[in-house]
């Protein structure tokens, strides 16, 4: 089998953080997140990368990103377009906002020939979760008519952020480790000693702390695209005229284990995730990665 790609989603706003998040420095040489899980994946044997942009961060994001990258491993760069839209469908004049995840991997479909991974790019995963990627990847297909995927299941406890709500992908698998169902959860946080959501606004819900949720760390195959393409029109035809309303990576693939159509390994991690969701978590996010520094598990310089 090929080496898998990686696909790295760029594209998002960063209304939360107040500011273009994805190349912010947080390494002890100006290395930005996306340089740890590049320098990750290429150790644990992925052969090209591909950004998902907007054309309005473009210049920036080169100088910052491609500058080191780009001498490495086979780079490309998607732009994710409000208007990159199937026939018949136009772009409301209310709507700023990207069309959600599934919509950005769809953006790829031209540049990808190989099994691929899919990350978001201000989030740290940690080099064990690209060693479970690649690994499972590297062996992924389509039996009986069933495509294979897989996703990184992180342990919710530890992946919240100190400072405010964060989004998570609750998942349920079966014995044999496969992906039951997920259900995106958009108000998780911590309440007292407890982890709670509450969707409505209005009632909280416990959540038990060690349940897996998804980080956007999926692994796919390249049937994956067709799927995206039949299932984005009925998304627009429902929520064309919704502002805010995205295209998840993580309901589509939901959908699909539903319908038969694909089964998700659910590969489980005790990596910690460190992400900046919001701009009082960069101080721990700059701490934690000094800290993984002076272990030796990264140079103090990725790229020299």
């Amino acid at each position: 089998m090929p080496s898998p790609a990686l696909v790295i989603m760029a594209a998002g706003i960063g209304s939360r953080y107040g500011g273009l998040k994805q190349i912010d420095p947080v390494g002890p040489s100006g290395e930005i997140v996306i340089d740890y899980s590049m320098y990750d994946a290429l150790r644990a044997g992925f052969s090209k990368i591909v950004f998902i942009i907007r054309r309005d961060i473009e210049k920036p994001f080169r100088e910052k990103v491609g500058r080191a990258v780009e001498k490495r491993v086979d780079t490309e760069y998607v732009f994710q377009d409000l208007d990159s839209l199937p026939g018949g469908f136009t772009v409301p004049a209310n709507r700023a906002k990207p069309w959600g995840t599934a919509h950005a991997v769809l953006c790829c479909k031209s540049r990808i020939k190989t099994p691929f991974a899919v990350i978001n790019a201000d989030d740290f995963y940690g080099p064990g979760a690209f060693r479970l990627l690649s690994g499972f990847l590297k062996d992924a297909g389509e039996r009986d008519g069933i495509m294979d995927f897989c996703l990184i299941g992180y342990v919710l406890k530890n992946t919240l952020s100190e400072h405010g709500r964060v989004a998570r992908g609750v998942c349920e698998a079966g014995p044999d480790g496969l992906l039951k169902s997920i259900t995106e959860l958009t108000t998780i946080q911590r309440v007292g000693n407890e982890i709670k959501c509450a969707e409505d606004g209005k009632t909280w819900s416990v959540l038990e702390p060690d349940c897996l949720v998804s980080m956007n760390c999926w692994g796919y195959t390249t049937g994956l695209f067709k799927e995206l393409e039949t299932r984005f029109p009925y998304f627009l035809e429902k929520n064309i005229s919704a502002p805010k309303a995205e295209f998840y990576l993580s309901t589509v693939t939901g959908e699909m284990v539903r319908d038969g159509k694909a089964r998700v390994r659910v590969l489980p991690t005790t990596e910690k995730w460190y992400g900046i969701t919001y701009q009082e978590d960069k101080p721990m996010v700059l701490q934690s990665i000094r800290g993984l520094v002076e272990q030796g598990l990264y140079p103090g310089n990725l790229w020299k």
